[in-house]
């Protein structure tokens, strides 16, 4: 009987053990930009614009793009949490213009997530996306 209850409690232990370790390793996994914001406002932009450049241009039948609609979120989520109370990067033209790019991205996501993005926003958020790099060039 002792020997019994003490292989249970072995098995017991090992089986946390592995639960912890499963569970501090799913955690250490990481896609894309998610958590990469580094606090270079100039260098996180550039690299935020151009990882949705990537995710928007996928077409609508590519096996990557779910990830890549999750990764775009929380790149997203990432980004505008960073800077959106930082009054000296809120109030310059590059944020502004980016975080309306941002949002419609977020809309588009939200309201239409198995839909691809129509042309006409591609257009617009390419225009965008080009108004904050020129932004970013000035100083702005």
């Amino acid at each position: 009987m002792r020997q019994l209850l003490s292989m249970r409690q072995l098995f017991t232990r090992l089986f946390a053990l592995i639960l912890v370790a499963a569970i501090g390793l799913s955690g250490c996994g990481n896609t894309g930009m998610t958590g990469q914001i580094t606090g270079d406002y100039r260098q996180d932009t550039l690299a935020v614009i151009e990882n949705l450049r990537e995710t928007i241009s996928l077409p609508s039948d590519a096996p990557e793009r779910g990830e890549a609609q999750a990764n775009a979120r929380g790149v997203i989520n990432d980004f505008i949490s960073r800077y959106r109370r930082d009054n000296a990067v809120s109030t310059l033209s590059s944020y502004t213009t980016v975080s309306t790019a941002l949002n419609a991205i977020a809309g588009h996501y939200s309201s239409y997530p198995n839909r691809p993005f129509p042309e006409k926003l591609k257009l617009r958020l390419e225009q965008e996306f080009k108004q904050v790099e020129a932004a970013l060039k000035r100083g702005t």
